[in-house]
């Protein structure tokens, strides 16, 4: 059970979850999801809460969160015991980790990996764990599942682009003069020269949109991974993620990789310094040695 409240300061309250509406001496409750899925008994428990404790409205978040809206001091206490019979909590506010956000993955007839699950998993093992540990500034993790990136990754903390990686067979290549693959490729990476297809790695955005179109199987099957992009920053002044030198192959690298970064974080970042800050300041090499070091 949640302990009573005693009398909190705004900062403690944001920490819980609690934000002061402007201009009024209510606040704003931000309930954690799972990638904003929640049971239809949950939904109802929102409702009913948001009706009893709050003013009756509800807003969906950027974030996959959700707010309730109008909640006098007096009633926090209340309604976190209320919501708490559906399993739901509050949070995901203030310089803590964020409830990772993520696309449908293969749900979408783009999407190549199974998105939903590792955020599933994310959440368990990773937001889990450090979900209440203070951090210099507020740190996203994002998942798209193919290269269209719906999610914006390149706007957070962490961002992971699933991947299929072609593998290309050059010996049975034939040439064609009107080419599948080069008609197919929406980067432009892929070109015939000469006698043979060639493939540029460096435009390639491992979208997989190739694999299985060469009329003479050149390109039959690919490699599924993951594209890691960090230090991603939204706001007036936004920075753009930049990709570590590796695909990742596996979930757990991912999930070695999302816990080192916040080690990290948490070691060399200045109070108030976003990440990307931290990583500027640092040097982009110098931080992406040490994640991937092992």
């Amino acid at each position: 059970m949640i302990d009573l409240l005693i009398k909190e300061d705004e900062k403690d309250l944001k920490n819980m979850g609690f934000i002061i509406n402007e201009k009024t001496n209510t606040y704003t409750a931000n309930i954690i999801t799972v990638n904003g899925i929640l049971t239809a008994s949950q939904h109802q428990c929102i409702g009913k809460a948001a009706e009893l404790f709050g003013n009756g409205i509800i807003k969906l978040s950027t974030s996959f969160t959700i707010e309730v809206r109008g909640i006098p001091y007096e009633k926090i206490n209340d309604f976190r015991k209320y919501i708490e019979k559906e399993n739901l909590e509050t949070g995901g506010v203030g310089p803590k980790l964020r409830p990772v956000v993520s696309c449908i993955g293969t749900d979408c007839r783009y999407g190549l990996t199974d998105t939903l699950s590792l955020s599933d998993e994310i959440h368990e093992r990773i937001y889990n764990k450090y979900k209440n540990v203070q951090l210099p500034h507020r740190f996203k993790v994002a998942i798209s599942g193919c290269p269209n990136d719906c999610t914006k990754i390149n706007l957070c903390e962490i961002g992971i682009m699933s991947q299929y990686i072609p593998n290309f067979n050059e010996d049975k290549c034939k040439g064609c003069k009107k080419c599948s693959i080069e008609d197919i490729c929406p980067m432009d990476a892929c070109k015939v020269e000469g006698e043979k297809l060639q493939m540029d790695k460096s435009i390639c955005s491992n979208c997989g949109r190739c694999v299985d179109k060469c009329y003479f199987d050149a390109i039959v099957n690919g490699t599924y991974g993951y594209k890691v992009f960090i230090g991603g920053k939204g706001g007036k002044v936004k920075t753009e993620a930049r990709a570590l030198n590796k695909v990742f192959t596996s979930k757990e690298e991912i999930f070695d990789l999302i816990e080192k970064a916040l080690l990290f974080y948490m070691e060399n970042g200045q109070p108030k310094e976003r990440f990307a800050k931290t990583i500027e300041r640092i040097g982009f090499e110098e931080v992406e040695k040490e994640l991937l070091s092992y």
